[in-house]
């Protein structure tokens, strides 16, 4: 969830945790159809417990790449994927979570001030409560590691819930320090737009897995 706005440089090889707003693709020398397929394989590898593909070695080989080099280098295939995918959904679900264990006091301010808000239970109008930055972060490590058991749409709307209560608690921020700081109040609240893109996304994936079209 940074507040910084600018353009994004080339990733190293080990991606840097990234906000949640953060997915413009970067730059890279792959071939991107390569790329995209192997981003295909490991998302449905993790979502569907590697039983996606018929293929066991390439279950095997994402289980050892995940286990060896860790879950950044299959993340950094998610990136250049298009938002509203199974890998782009996951890859959201990745940054949001690095972003929320990189600064978890912060993201506690934003996340009570926007549950104190009168206009939280209209933004997340049936779906269940919010989780925590603590529910968040088991829930994800659970999607992300394939242990998740529970129903996938309903972990994708619970986080764009998440998002969308940021981004209240940021603009209710903003709107305090408006006077005393327009530039960090700025930042803030284009955060929380970005935020709220992410929450659409995050939605549209779940309205879109529960019809069995999310790929």
């Amino acid at each position: 969830m940074s507040e910084d706005a600018g353009n994004h440089s080339p990733r190293p090889h080990r991606p840097i945790p990234l906000a949640p707003a953060d997915f413009e693709p970067f730059a890279g020398g792959a071939d991107p159809a390569r790329v995209s397929e192997a981003a295909h394989l490991a998302a449905h590898a993790l979502v569907h417990h590697g039983r996606a593909n018929d293929d066991p070695e390439i279950t095997a080989r994402l289980v050892s790449l995940a286990d060896q080099q860790g879950l950044e280098v299959i993340a950094e295939l998610w990136a250049e994927s298009p938002a509203r995918s199974l890998p782009g959904a996951l890859w959201r679900l990745y940054a949001l979570r690095a972003a929320t264990q990189r600064d978890p006091e912060r993201i506690a301010v934003y996340f009570k001030a926007g549950k104190d808000t009168a206009q939280v239970s209209h933004v997340v109008a049936g779906v269940a409560e919010p989780p925590g930055a603590e529910e968040l972060k088991t829930m994800t490590d659970a999607i992300l590691s394939g242990a998740f058991d529970g129903d996938f749409d309903v972990a994708l709307e619970r986080s764009a819930a998440f998002c969308r209560v940021v981004a209240l608690g940021q603009t209710e921020v903003a709107d305090q320090r408006e006077m005393s700081n327009e530039t960090h109040a700025s930042k803030l609240t284009h955060s929380a737009q970005r935020l709220v893109k992410t929450a659409e996304d995050l939605e549209h994936a779940a309205s879109a897995w529960r019809r069995g079209e999310l790929d």
